[in-house]
This record gives structure tokens, sequence and C-alpha cells, in this order.
């Protein structure tokens, strides 16, 4: 379905002058110069880094409590104590539980492993599993990928004679957990020179410390960068810095890793033969992973990745594939019960972080679902699952907008919580769910500032007779493509729409786009021909990604649509007024110059109605409509307010969602006088007093 928000196009600054310099000296493409620029990297030896195939990792000592974590697990590997790894049921979580447990197991350890269920015991330390560790003599607990917010469970484990070796990654609060050592790269004393590390990073490089001064990191990364690859890679973490090499090395070592579980479960994915790439490990590995730990039984997932034994290899990734084919149905029907929600009670869509709560929802999946909703409606959102007295949520958030934060300031409603600025988990009890959905958007609103929105980077605007296949092949030497390194986006900036395609059963569509005689044949996935809201003719702005494609052997240049928008879009200005019209809808009060906004005069209202009227109604984005409308007064808070009003006074009827929008006409309509009107009152019952 169409995507409902609305993203502001952001074109990277270019110096061409520059980028020729910097080609001509390292003798590479203009145009890999300019990704270069774009990626804020021009020095030159920032510039050698990333050509270069040296592998430089920091010091691990460098962080906080190091010493402390390799003396304990030296020592009771040499006593020969029961160690358990424990970890986290997602991808980064089992990728670090498996690769821990192998490196101690070769040392000749008394180890075991721990994953938490994640319907019975939730995420991270718990008291339940504490006792069981302690039934069967574990002395010594490291947790990997979590720990960090564990105070109290710490505590109850030191009260039983065990310690506790933390290594995290999450954001500690000001109070550390009682532990013989907590690594963690965030913490304020901790003097690592990176700081972005995954769960899977941390629990490397206290395998580096523990391999002491003579580490070979080559043979290390040889063993375990495969895992390390997947867990980075799945916990979206920025691909830049260690972690770029770590992907990198990753990458390499999964095309011909020995890891029988991987072998197999890349066969099972349809991975087997191609070229791996961040971005389809993304797509394909990773959720099957994470599968595990939503639907059923996560251990199976490290059994699969520590297993020696073709068979048993064999029958866990078919279990994992199903447990994702499950996953993936009980997620979309999730996430469509959360659209309904905000269909039934459109209110909540003007909040500026979207709470939304169901009974009994599969607490495995509503992380990605809570992703979707942001993806789909470009605000914070928080998907919450209540069963009895109980409920627990998980949210993804936007740049510039810390969910953690935003949480933290909760807190007294809450039971538990941890997370990040990106994302975040909680648990509260189900009587607190309308209290805390009011909480964190006051938070919100306190920040006295609008909030941020989705931001689409275009990395360099192109022309048509400039597209080749030397492009997708010249900027592979940038991959891994993720956070903080994204997959270059281009623009085709003023193309004229010729043809519309419907393919793959009408489930996709190929756009035909020309300019000065040159056309470009692109694609447009999940998007249907009546989903489809432009029309022949129409000048477009086209975000698009370039990959290099093999069929029958002969290598093609392959166009892939992000997003569009017709050229004389003002994206600002929709953006400024959409966050008006919500204002006024959540019954802030208004400045004058901004009442004055969203009030339409008589003759805007006329026109809004005529261009509904000659287009017998109109089907697609709330904006495209407004550029349909060409009268350059009405914007698009006015636009918004004045299809509410002919509502109201049923001379049109709509179905509003987010930003999508079918309106029809109402045949048989009476004249009426639209000032007379409640939704006008209301909105000038809000004016400030004096301003």
């Amino acid at each position: 379905m169409w995507n409902l928000s609305i993203k502001k196009w952001n074109v990277f600054p270019c110096d061409l002058n520059s980028a020729a310099k910097i080609a001509e000296d390292l003798n590479i493409p203009q145009l890999l110069a300019v990704l270069l620029q774009a990626r804020g990297i021009t020095d030159f030896n920032q510039i050698q880094d990333i050509f270069s195939s040296d592998l430089n990792f920091s010091d691990p000592f460098l962080m906080a409590d190091m010493h402390k974590a390799v003396d304990r697990i030296l020592n009771a590997v040499d006593s020969f104590e029961k160690i358990a790894v424990y970890g986290d049921y997602d991808a980064d979580g089992v990728t670090s539980t498996a690769m821990l447990y192998s490196y101690l197991e070769c040392c000749g350890a008394n180890v075991m492993y721990y994953i938490p269920e994640r319907e019975g015991e939730g995420y991270g330390l718990n008291m339940s599993a504490i006792d069981a560790l302690h039934a069967q003599e574990v002395s010594l607990i490291i947790t990997v990928d979590n720990g960090i917010s564990s105070v109290d469970e710490v505590s109850y484990a030191n009260s039983l004679q065990i310690d506790v070796a933390i290594t995290d990654h999450h954001r500690p609060r000001e109070v550390l957990p009682a532990a013989c050592a907590v690594v963690d790269p965030y913490r304020s004393d901790c003097k690592s020179p990176f700081k972005n590390f995954s769960g899977v990073g941390v629990a490397f490089k206290l395998i580096m410390a523990l391999e002491g001064e003579d580490c070979d990191i080559t043979s290390l990364l040889d063993n375990y960068a495969d895992l390390v690859a997947i867990g980075t890679i799945g916990d979206i973490v920025p691909l830049t810095g260690e972690n770029r090499g770590l992907v990198q090395a990753g990458l390499k070592l999964m095309s011909c890793t020995d890891r029988i579980g991987l072998q197999t479960l890349i066969e099972q994915a349809g991975m087997e033969g191609r070229r791996l790439t961040a971005g389809n490990v993304a797509f394909s590995l990773v959720p099957r992973i994470n599968a595990t730990g939503r639907i059923g039984s996560p251990d199976r997932a490290v059994r699969l990745l520590i297993s020696e034994f073709p068979d048993e290899a064999g029958e866990l990734s078919s279990d994992i594939c199903d447990d994702n084919d499950y996953r993936r149905q009980i997620e979309s029907e999730i996430f469509e019960k959360a659209l309904k929600q905000l269909q039934d009670e459109p209110e909540r869509l003007y909040d500026r972080v979207l709470v939304i709560e169901g009974e009994n929802w599969h607490h495995g999946v509503i992380g990605i679902v809570s992703s979707r909703v942001t993806d789909r409606l470009g605000k914070p959102s928080i998907i919450i699952s209540y069963s009895g007295d109980e409920a627990r949520g998980s949210g993804r958030s936007i740049e510039g907008f810390s969910l953690f934060d935003a949480i933290c300031s909760c807190s007294a409603l809450l039971t538990k919580f941890g997370g990040h600025p990106m994302a975040a988990g909680l648990t509260l009890p189900t009587e607190n769910i309308a209290l805390f959905r009011k909480a964190v958007n006051a938070y919100a609103a306190s920040l006295d500032r609008p909030m941020p929105v989705q931001t689409l980077n275009i990395d360099y605007i192109l022309k048509p007779s400039e597209l080749s296949i030397e492009i997708p092949q010249s900027i592979q030497v940038l991959e891994p493509f993720g956070m903080g390194n994204p997959s270059p986006i281009f623009g085709l900036y003023g193309m004229t729409l010729s043809d519309i395609t419907p393919v793959g059963g009408g489930k996709h569509l190929r756009i035909s786009v020309t300019q000065n005689g040159s056309m470009v044949r692109c694609m447009k996935f999940g998007t249907t021909l009546g989903q489809f809201p432009y029309q022949l003719g129409d000048i477009l702005d086209l975000a698009v990604t370039l990959e290099e494609k093999e069929y029958n052997g002969k290598h093609t240049l392959s166009i892939f649509i992000k997003d569009m928008k017709l050229s004389n879009t003002d994206v600002d200005g929709t953006i400024h007024g959409l966050q008006l019209y919500e204002k006024s809808k959540r019954g802030e009060l208004l400045t004058k110059a901004e009442l004055t906004s969203l009030l339409p005069n008589r003759n805007e209202f006329a026109a809004v109605y005529r261009t509904l009227r000659s287009g017998s109604g109109f089907c697609g984005s709330a904006e495209l409509l407004l550029t349909r409308l060409a009268v350059p007064s009405i914007g698009f808070a006015k636009l918004l307010t004045a299809l509410d009003v002919l509502a109201e006074h049923c001379l049109i009827s709509q179905d509003r969602f987010g930003d999508a929008c079918t309106i029809a006409l109402i045949q048989g309509a009476q004249k009426v006088n639209l000032f007379d009107s409640k939704i006008l009152a209301k909105l000038n019952s809000l004016e400030k007093d004096g301003e």
C-alpha cells in the first residue's frame, strides 16, 4: 500500500571541482568521489581507509572493566567453574551466545548457555532463570547483549554467590548493576574510541581481550566473523568504524563458511550461490534467526549455529524457516489490527507519538509491527500487548527523537524498560496504558519544537544520459551498506511519466519516464495500479537505487524507485501544514498567524470543490491534491480543513487515513453556508488571547 508518511527530501551538497580532484588523485570514478563527499569522507586518509584491506581494531582493554571481566572469566576457566553465557532471543543475542559459548568451549571451559523465553521470561536477566542456573551449580554468568539494566537481578545473583560479568551495548542508567564487571561502550568512563557496537561486537571485543597480547585478529575473524556480521546487521547499528570491518570480514566468510548450520540456513533461505550483502542478509537470514525468538523456543537458533551434524542442522533450519513464515502471517494480522484501531479512533493519528494497544497480541512481533507503523505513518510508535494486569510494549522511532529518553520520562508508570534512541521496550501495568500514552506525548510536547520528520537523503541528482551499469559496479567499494552508511540513492528530477505497466500479477509496477528524448524504465515494488496516484504526463522527481542484475549471463542495470513526487511539490510547506493541522486537531492553542493558515476563505473553498467536481472525486495523497489545485493561497493546512468542512456539510464523503484519501462527491447535496460550521467555530476558539 502507498506510504502515508511525508518525507523531506534532502539533496546532499556537492562540490564537483573537489570531487574531480579526488577522482584524479585516487584514479577513481568521479561519481564515487561525489558519494564519498556525501558521506563526509573527504580527508585523504579517510578515503584511503575505505579502499584499504587492512583491519584496524582498537585495544579492547580501553573498555571500562574489561580487565576485570577477563580476570574473572579466565579464573573460572582455569578452575573449571560452571559458566553460563546468558543471551537474548534476537539475532544479536543469539549470535553473541553462539560465538562466546563456542569460544569458551574451545578453551576447555565448563560452559553452558541460556536464552530466556520471550513469552514466559521476557528480555534480560530474571530471577527464575538465576534460580535455575543456581540449581545447575553455575558460579559465573556472562551476559551478552543484555544486563546493563539488571540491577535487582544481579544483586539477587550475588546473594546466591553467583558472580555476573555483564557485556552489553544498551544505554546504562544512573546506577550500574553490582556485577564483578560491567563492559558497555556507553559507560561514561569507557575509553573505547568506537561506541556503536552491537551486543555481538562487544562480545567479540571480550574474546579479543581473552586472547591477550598474542591475539591473532585474523584467526579470530576466520572463526567468528560470520556470526559477528549477522548480529551486527541484525541489530541495525551503524556500519561504520569497527563495525564496517567486522561486517566486511563476516560477509566474505559467510559465503564459504564451514559452519554447517549456517550453510543449511543460507540454502533454505534461497541465498546459496548469491553474492551476500548486508542488505540481503538483513532480509533473508536475520528474520529467520529472529523468528526462533519470536515464535517458539529461541535456543534452537543457537543449536543451529553451533551444530556439527548435517541432519540436525537441516531439521533445525527447516523449523526456523517455518517459524519465519508463521511470524510473517501473525505480524501482518497485528499490523492490520493496529491500523484499524487508528482508523476507528482517528484522534490517535494526531498524537506526536503513536501508542497502540491490543489484547494478547504476540509479543514476538510487536517490535516489527511498530517499525512498520513508524515507516508507514512517519511518527515514533509504541505497540503494546496486554494480557490481564500486565502489558508489554516495543517501540521504534525516527532520527531526531530519542524514544529511550521519552520512555525514561514515564518511568513512574513502568515496571521495566530499556533500549536506545531508535528502539525501546517496556513493561507496565495494563491500567497505566492510557496514562502512558498521555505522558509520553506530554514529554514530546515539552520539547517545544516540531517533531522531526522522516528524511530521504539523495546522494546525487543524475541525468538520464548518465545512467550506466558502471555506477553500481563502482560503488561496491563503499559496501557494506546499512545504518550510518546507507545504499546510495540517486535523484532523477523533472521526468515525464510516459507509461505504467502492472507486473508480477499486478502487485508491482514498471514505470517508464522520459526527459529530452531519453527513456528510463524503473520498478516500483509493492504498489498496484489502483494505488498509484500519478497520471501519464505528470512531471515527477524520482528517488532511485541502482543495482547490477544478471539475466542469462548478461549484466544489466536495474532501477528501483524508493519514492517519488510531483516536481513542483512544496515538501517543506506541506510538512509544516500537516503539523499545524494536527496541532489544531489536538486542541492546542493557536496564534493568529496559525489560525489564518488554517481557515479557508470562500474562494478557496470553491477552488477545492471545483477541483473535486472536475475529477469526479479524488483518490491519492492529500499533498498531490494540493498540487492539482494550483491555487497558491491554499496551503496544506487549509486544504485539510476545507475537506473536513465540506464533509461536515455532506457535500463530499472522505475516507482519509494519514495522508491518503479517497473523496467522493455526494449527489443531490443542498446549498449550504460553509461558514456555519462547528469545525470552524472550534478552530476560532483555539486562538490565543491577545495574539
